[in-house]
């Protein structure tokens, strides 16, 4: 026997039913489990690990998108598996799910790298490894805009505001192609392979 989709329509719901089903997919945890869910069907212990959200939050989740059909669950063992019912997400809704949740990962390591090493906007050491070097400096070119130049003395200016060690931050972002400098001119690169000022 066949699930009947929940996605509300005019005709076949009432406004309080409608509100429902989008509030079960108006949270980021929500749509970060229909996200890994989407990949593969998981037991509620590892989406809790995925995530690292306690078991008990991730079954409050589990209970309001079962409830709207969003989710099937089925019993193995000592686990409750879920699993996606895609059924129920159909045209721009199936959108509103993340599909690549690797890029959501990549971001929550940048995040980290971020947070260990920026204290109140204030870049409290440099790391050594030239991998988070490079996720430090693309965060602090950020406050430079790409169409305008600026002199030595004006990106001190922006530097020193991170860290007071603006000599080693200004050449690092130079060396790393991230500015490019003329006759003690500099501008922030669009193209990271320009050697020359735009």
């Amino acid at each position: 026997m066949s699930i009947k989709p929940k996605f509300p329509t005019s005709s076949s719901t009432t406004p309080e039913h409608s509100a429902a089903f989008f509030k079960a997919l108006g949270h980021p945890s929500r749509l970060m489990i229909l996200a890994l869910l989407r990949q593969k069907s998981q037991h509620g212990e590892e989406l809790a690990k995925r995530l690292n959200l306690s078991p008990a939050t991730v079954s409050h989740h589990m209970n309001l998108l079962t409830e709207q059909n969003l989710v099937t669950a089925q019993k193995d063992q000592y686990w409750q598996v879920y699993s996606l019912n895609e059924k129920a997400l159909q045209g721009s809704v199936l959108a509103l799910i993340p599909v690549l949740i690797e890029e959501k990962q990549k971001y929550s390591e940048q995040e980290k790298i971020l947070h260990a090493f920026f204290k109140d906007g204030r870049l409290v050491k440099f790391p050594s490894q030239i991998k988070k070097q490079r996720i430090v400096l693309e965060k602090l070119i950020e406050a430079f805009e790409f169409d305008r130049t600026y002199t030595e003395l004006e990106v001190n200016r922006v530097l020193v505001e991170f860290n007071e060690d603006v000599a080693t931050l200004r050449r690092m972002m130079v060396t790393e192609g991230l500015m490019v400098r003329s006759n003690s001119i500099y501008q922030r690169v669009r193209d990271e392979t320009s050697t020359k000022i735009l």
